[in-house]
């Protein structure tokens, strides 16, 4: 990506880990960066590292939202906005949670709803932008133990495929990201192999350099992603079977 001394990137959950990393580098490409997160503390500290400003904000708060995406658009409108708010925590049956897929929810899923509301007619107004969601490779298939983690960024994709063609007319360019498994303290929770593990630097490049292209999705890293997108195409018999055989029994 070339330098763009004028260009201003609104970073939703960058008080740290991938989102922060995203700051950085677009920081040192030369872009203006506003960083959000509801932790006002870790916030600031990451602002003030970055030299950047920022914005105290909680996705899972429509009001909250909206109220931080009108003050930013009159201060000075983002032509980029990057929603990287998250939560997770593994899943087994014997576990199962109704609170927990709540908790989820709201952040993964609503999160994101809540700021397109607020963002999208405010990028319209002001000609257009790009709005990237991060979703998961996780999304791409039901799989054991994530339940509550896979089905709101399944439904983060479905969303984002539901509001392209239309957003399109309004000049954004709406986009998912899916990336794999990224080393983070939400990773940290897994006790399994994982594979193509990525540290936060390398993920944060492959985010950086996609910004700006045509392409719907930025997904990362290939060898995890293209097996997850072939699975999708399996007929379900043989895809539960595969799942029971090789996840199940580990």
């Amino acid at each position: 990506m070339t330098r763009q001394q004028s260009r201003h990137a609104w970073l939703i959950g960058a008080s740290s880990g991938m989102g922060l990393e995203v700051g950085r580098q677009l920081r040192e490409a030369g872009w203006r960066v506003t960083l959000s997160a509801r932790d006002p503390e870790r916030l600031a500290a990451a602002a003030s590292e970055l030299a950047c400003e920022y914005r105290v904000l909680d996705v899972t708060v429509p009001e909250n939202v909206a109220d931080a995406a009108r003050a930013l658009y009159q201060a000075n409108p983002a032509e980029l906005v990057l929603v990287n708010a998250g939560d997770y925590e593994p899943m087994p049956i014997e576990a199962f949670d109704t609170t927990l897929f709540a908790r989820l929810n709201a952040v993964n899923y609503l999160g994101p709803v809540n700021v397109l509301g607020a963002v999208m007619p405010l990028m319209r107004d002001h000609g257009g932008g790009e709005i990237l969601l991060n979703a998961s490779a996780a999304g791409l298939r039901g799989l054991p133990r994530s339940a509550p983690y896979s089905a709101p960024k399944a439904a983060t994709i479905h969303l984002a495929e539901a509001l392209r063609p239309e957003a399109r007319r309004w000049g954004i360019n709406l986009r998912v990201i899916n990336p794999g498994f990224v080393r983070s303290r939400l990773t940290d929770k897994n006790r399994f192999t994982m594979p193509g593990l990525m540290d936060v630097s390398a993920a944060a490049r492959r985010i950086v350099r996609g910004i700006g292209r045509s392409g719907f999705e930025i997904s990362f890293p290939r060898r995890l992603i293209w097996p997850l997108k072939l699975l999708r195409c399996l007929p379900y018999g043989l895809y539960f079977r595969l799942i029971e055989r090789r996840v199940l029994a580990s």
